[in-house]
């Protein structure tokens, strides 16, 4: 089963261009990950430091194996320092 996923996540303004270049890095690897459907990084217009993914997996395992790169961890090392708040992770379906 497919599985849509939407995470919003929120740099702190000091931290805007280092969170941005750690997202895009993130893009560039993550779309040569086979179970990876779509993976598309947004920037608020409003706000600078708001960034979103829009996400399609193929499956769950797919998913799994995405979080354990090293591309994610290191994204994951920047949250309590860089992040105005833990990103917020959205898994759905389509209805």
């Amino acid at each position: 089963m497919k599985i849509y996923l939407t995470a919003v996540i929120k740099a702190k303004e000091e931290h805007q261009a280092e969170v941005l270049a750690v997202l895009q890095n993130m893009v560039k690897e993550t779309r040569k990950e086979e179970a990876c459907e779509l993976y598309s990084l947004h920037q608020g217009i409003e706000d600078k430091n708001e960034f979103v993914f829009y996400e399609i997996w193929k499956d769950a395992a797919g998913l799994d194996q995405h979080n354990q790169q090293p591309y994610i961890q290191a994204f994951g090392a920047l949250i309590d320092e860089k992040l105005q708040e833990i990103p917020q992770i959205y898994k759905t379906n389509i209805l």
